[in-house]
């Protein structure tokens, strides 16, 4: 297939990939065939509405290596969903009665674009590829190629999505100095929110680092410095079911043998219970433009906090959150090395003229393959039912039971 133009675009929340994900896609295209043209659409599908790109020049060719030292995005994201024609009306986006996805795939076709990468999530992939098909049913042939993007791991069919090594290892070390705080005060809860809103990967892969970390580590009992005050205490992903009441009589027994409880919680843990007891009130639940619940409105770790503080006689409570200092880290060794097979994968693709998005396909022996649209989906499950998890919760001392989903 004959490539002049290519365009790259980053979309949704940041991951410890995106970064490296745009120079790892400029030093192969610039290796293999330097005359393709590469631009870049700004803050995602903002951009691709309103025609906001930069050409990637020599200088950015030549550098592109910087970027793996990076986190964040350098071309930017925004939540843009392009079906959702309401809010983008309000936000001055598109005008009134017009066809999102028919402005942003004229637009691909005015800027004359023959391939699209895009990094993100299995909302940024599907609607590109829906930008694909509408290209095709109007003359225009778009190759679009993606790679998957998701600090919870939670893409189908894939094996493993770029960023969310990383963002375990970075929730461990904010854990680790979370948890110092153990003895800040008598009695103390501390609990670790990590971000997680349907699959509980995240927080398994965090605790399961945190405790490597923990292992790995010499104490000194006879002065306070104990590896029990240090440990966690509990794990809840929103695969479990939840138990409070029987949650809060064993950690109440930590507590008193122990004096602190340490606990890690998925963000989506809890959600179905917090979102009845609000509606229980009357109370309205603000949802994102894509339709999710915003979870910084009901705040789980706080609804924890309530659930567990008199329960098992906490003095203080402290609820933190490492979602957003692991999202912005740059890629650590495990995620570059996935980026860069991802990365020549996907130029690879747009050569043959072959879209999908690019990924260990679990459904086919994990072999790494452009994988066909309307096989992405969201929403894939966290196994608790795994070996190292069932350790790992059987170390903790806590019950796992698969929750009615």
């Amino acid at each position: 297939m004959s490539v002049r133009r290519v365009a790259l675009l980053t979309a949704g929340g940041f991951a410890p990939c995106l970064s490296s994900a745009v120079g790892g896609l400029i030093q192969r295209y610039t290796e293999i065939d330097p005359s393709v043209e590469i631009i870049a659409y700004q803050n995602g599908y903002h951009g691709l509405l309103t025609g906001n790109f930069v050409v990637v020049d020599e200088d950015g060719r030549r550098h592109a290596a910087v970027l793996h030292r990076f986190g964040g995005s350098p071309i930017g994201n925004s939540r843009v969903k392009l079906t959702n024609v309401a809010d983008l009306v309000t936000r001055g986006l598109v005008k009134e009665g017009e066809d999102p996805l028919a402005v942003a795939a004229e637009q691909l076709r005015t800027d004359g674009v023959d391939v699209l990468h895009t990094i993100g999530g299995d909302d940024t992939n599907t609607t590109a590829a829906d930008l694909a098909a509408y290209l095709h049913d109007n003359d225009y042939e778009l190759t679009v190629v993606g790679l998957p993007k998701t600090i919870d791991n939670d893409i189908i069919p894939i094996r493993q999505s770029l960023g969310a090594w990383t963002a375990a290892e970075e929730a461990s070390e904010f854990a680790q100095n979370i948890i110092g705080e153990h003895r800040s005060n008598p009695r103390m809860l501390i609990i670790h929110e990590v971000m997680g809103r349907n699959c509980g990967w995240l927080t398994a892969a965090t605790s399961r680092k945190y405790t490597e970390w923990l292992d790995a580590q010499e104490w000194v009992p006879s002065v306070g410095l104990s590896k029990e005050r240090w440990s966690i205490h509990a794990v809840f992903v929103p695969e479990m079911a939840l138990d409070i009441d029987a949650e809060a009589a064993r950690l109440r027994t930590v507590m008193d043998e122990v004096g602190n409880v340490n606990i890690f919680l998925s963000e989506g843990a809890g959600v179905p219970e917090i979102i009845a007891e609000l509606e229980s009130r009357g109370e309205e639940v603000q949802r994102d433009p894509f339709g999710h619940v915003k979870l910084d409105t009901i705040n789980p770790g706080q609804w924890f906090a309530r659930q567990f503080s008199e329960r098992i006689g906490a003095e203080k409570v402290m609820v933190q959150k490492s979602g957003y200092f692991s999202r912005s880290s740059k890629a650590n060794a495990d995620d570059l090395r996935l980026i860069q097979s991802m990365t020549d994968l996907a130029v690879e693709s747009a050569f043959r003229g072959e879209s999908g998005v690019i990924g260990h396909d679990e459904e086919d022996g994990d072999r790494l393959k452009a994988i066909a649209f309307p096989r992405i989906a969201g929403g894939k499950a966290f196994d608790i039912t795994q070996g190292w998890f069932t350790e790992l919760m059987g170390r903790i001392g806590q019950t796992v039971t698969p929750a009615l989903r």
